[in-house]
């Protein structure tokens, strides 16, 4: 499996930002072609560390579905939305990175 990780800062507007992440982009991410897993979280931090305000995780079969999901048209229709949200949301930052996912304990 290949998995991409996208994180988000806090934004200026929580309650705004949810509704808008949950009722408009996870839809359109959910078209992404190969897409195999969505998932979502507000991770909370251990030992005083900052922790980002959200965390999703796309999971496609390998790198080469993963690299055809982001030349697709619902990627264009997912970044830009993504663009949009983190500026009306004055989203301070997004990290995105990809890796290839092994399990360690099987």
């Amino acid at each position: 499996m290949h998995r991409m990780t996208i994180q988000y800062a806090a934004p200026s507007d929580p309650e705004g930002f949810d509704a808008h992440y949950r009722d408009v982009h996870v839809p359109l991410a959910s078209r992404l072609p190969g897409l195999r897993r969505f998932t979502a979280s507000h991770p909370r931090a251990l030992g005083g560390a900052d922790a980002p305000y959200l965390v999703a995780e796309l999971w496609f079969s390998d790198v080469d579905a993963m690299k055809a999901a982001l030349k697709s048209p619902a990627m264009a229709d997912t970044a830009a939305d993504a663009q949009a949200m983190t500026e009306k949301f004055e989203v301070a930052g997004m990290t995105m990175f990809t890796g290839l996912v092994t399990d360690v304990l099987a």
